[in-house]
């Protein structure tokens, strides 16, 4: 081969260092990049409207269930793993919390997180134990949890007492902040805490980055893997408490498909599904990404544009994580192949 030849496919080693800088910026950056780039459309197609206090902490409302589990999910695929049973725990929680409230708001509330943990207790037990698939685990527990909450609630929405204070779980403002909201953000707080400041937190990206060589260096592997399930369900199970107080019911077939909606913002936030890397929170960014996507798509459905049902917005949201995930593939077989050279 001819010295030019070799000069001309030589590697550069600067262009190997940016591609690996706009890489880590693109994972790091960019989901809140666009964040601002759609809030931004949004200010400018829609006015005053879009920017009301009332739509602004609405669109905050709606979406903190999907922040919890969103958050739970986020431990549970940086060990590599996945949680599909979320949405019928979010379901089988809402029943409880509806067929307790007349018992008050701390007895139904403390039921409905009491059912998450025992479900996260289950996939937790089982994954780390007997060495089973995630996948087939929480499988198994979205098919069992759902029919739970169809015998609980006998195969019917169940009515949330008016009686009782339940609903001021959902109605309640700490100042003007609204009390759902200030749950998530403390969760979040804590949830970046645990993540980057505690060794249980190194230990989760440790096993996401290589469960053997974690094992070999004698991590708690098994303890790990067992309370981000329980973590996983327990969120699942506060998000279910807020989803019947917002409704005032508890349905058995709501929730459906949240575990993907859950997934989606995760990965668009940046976490690997392959585990060992991610962020709790680009994670509530995703979340605030898809909700505000989808605000908008009721704004345009107001101005009689075109009308998309509810059916067609789940077919966006499953385009939507597609192309996230081939774009987070193509990021990292990039920086994967630019540490080889």
């Amino acid at each position: 081969m001819e010295a030019g030849e070799l000069r001309q496919n030589a590697v550069d080693p600067s262009q190997n260092a940016y591609t690996r800088i706009a890489g880590a910026w693109l994972r790091g950056q960019g989901v809140l990049i666009a964040l601002i780039l759609v809030f931004l459309f949004g200010v400018w197609r829609y006015g005053d409207k879009f920017t009301s206090d009332f739509n602004l902490w609405t669109l905050a409302k709606n979406n903190t269930y999907f922040a919890l589990i969103a958050l739970g999910m986020t431990f549970v695929i940086m060990t590599g793993g996945i949680d599909l049973s979320v949405g019928a725990v979010v379901a089988l929680s809402a029943v409880t919390a509806a067929r307790l409230s007349p018992h008050g708001l701390w007895i139904a509330l403390s039921a409905a997180i009491a059912v998450g943990l025992i479900v996260g207790v289950i996939n937790g037990g089982i994954i780390s134990i007997f060495k089973v698939q995630p996948f087939i685990v929480t499988l198994a527990l979205l098919l069992g949890a759902r029919g739970a909450a169809l015998n609980l609630s006998n195969n019917a929405s169940v009515s949330v007492d008016y009686a009782s204070n339940y609903k001021d779980l959902w109605n309640t403002t700490i100042g003007v902040v609204p009390l759902p909201v200030v749950i998530v953000i403390v969760a979040y707080l804590l949830g970046s805490v645990m993540l980057n400041l505690t060794r249980f937190g190194r230990h989760i990206l440790a096993i996401g980055g290589n469960e053997e060589a974690a094992r070999l260096a004698g991590l708690p592997l098994n303890r790990t893997l067992f309370f981000v399930y329980l973590l996983s369900g327990g969120l699942a199970g506060l998000a279910g408490a807020l989803l019947a107080a917002q409704g005032n019911t508890g349905s058995p077939i709501a929730a459906v498909g949240w575990e993907l909606t859950a997934i989606a913002a995760v990965v668009v936030g940046g976490t690997l599904l392959t585990g060992g890397r991610g962020s709790v929170w680009t994670t509530l960014v995703g979340v605030l990404l898809l909700g505000l996507i989808f605000n908008e798509l009721n704004f345009e459905r107001g101005k009689g544009i075109f009308d998309l049902t509810q059916y067609w917005e789940e077919v966006i949201r499953g385009l939507f994580l597609l192309i996230v995930i081939i774009l987070q593939s193509r990021l990292t077989n990039t920086a994967r192949v630019t540490r080889s050279m």
